[in-house]
């Protein structure tokens, strides 16, 4: 099993600098895996009492320069809303990506669920799932094709040509980061692995064999074999110092983050394993460079393990 770590989002205000010298530390210590949220700007209760807004870098140039200054670890977005950007150029980021990163990228895509950055930004929030179906269908296209011509009801791309080509045959891994039953519907049949966050499942490995055992089924059901599909899941981690996360979901409080000592994390982490996971991305309360440097005593347990 893959072990990843997604980077700060909102928790703070995070400086260029200091993410990559995350980045370069969590390809140190063992992480197999680098992971951004991809969102604009959040309305949030900050832990002062108070409500602002926060938001961000831009997921696909943040990917890039981690990308250009690191060299072992996989990186993506955890995940790219296809409503942020025209179906085509959303291929044509991520092959870039993929290029700079000699093959590392893993394509990460998802509906958008947050209307606040949708209104703030200009994007339709309409139809999202009817919108998804259409650029999925576009993105993976031009990844494993090169080209293509399509007039749909939301996108039109004439004589598209996606050039340079990805530096991997058909383009980076795709990921579906939904198990909504009609976005596993479209997504199923041509992805290489499916994502759930940890609020979704319970952040228990019980949670996630339920929905993983559910999945699998679906994938019969739709005529994929359910071992063609890798199943992965973010895991929310808190250490002895975090004091909470910032969420912009107020219901994800209510879930209970895991804690403990380096061998009670890697116990319950390999617990994943068994419930059919191939790859974690931990969310982890606090994320610095110190907490990742802790982590590794957990990777370290479970590589021995």
């Amino acid at each position: 099993m893959k072990i990843g770590i997604q980077l700060p989002e909102v928790e703070y205000e995070i400086r260029f600098p200091d993410l990559i010298a995350m980045a370069r530390l969590a390809e140190q210590v063992g992480f197999d895996s680098l992971w951004l949220g991809d969102h604009l700007v959040y309305e949030l209760d900050l832990p002062d009492g108070s409500t602002g807004q926060r938001g961000p870098w831009e997921v696909f140039t943040t990917l890039s320069a981690l990308a250009a200054s690191t060299e072992r670890i996989e990186l993506g977005p955890l995940v790219a809303s296809t409503s942020f950007h025209a179906p085509q150029m959303l291929a044509k980021l991520a092959t870039t990506v993929d290029a700079v990163s000699g093959g590392r990228l893993v394509l990460g895509l998802g509906a958008g669920w947050n209307q606040r950055e949708y209104d703030a930004y200009g994007f339709p929030y309409d139809h999202r799932v009817s919108r998804f179906e259409e650029a999925f269908t576009i993105i993976r296209t031009l990844l494993t094709e090169g080209r293509i011509d399509h007039a749909g009801r939301f996108y039109t791309a004439e004589r598209c040509v996606l050039d340079p080509a990805p530096v991997r045959p058909g383009g980076p891994p795709l990921m579906i980061g939904s198990i909504a039953p009609r976005m596993l519907g479209i997504g199923l049949p041509h992805v290489q692995a499916w994502n759930m966050w940890w609020s979704q499942y319970g952040n228990t490995p019980e949670g996630f064999a339920d929905v993983n055992a559910s999945v699998r089924a679906r994938c019969e059901q739709l005529g994929r074999p359910a071992h063609e599909v890798q199943a992965t899941a973010a895991v929310y981690v808190q250490l002895e110092v975090g004091g909470g996360r910032v969420m912009g979901d107020p219901a994800m409080a209510a879930v209970q983050p895991l804690r403990g000592s380096p061998a009670q994390l890697a116990e319950r982490l390999a617990q994943f394993a068994a419930a059919g996971a191939v790859h974690l991305q931990l969310v982890v309360d606090p994320i610095t460079q110190e907490s990742i440097e802790w982590l590794g005593q957990v990777l370290e347990l479970l590589d021995a393990g």
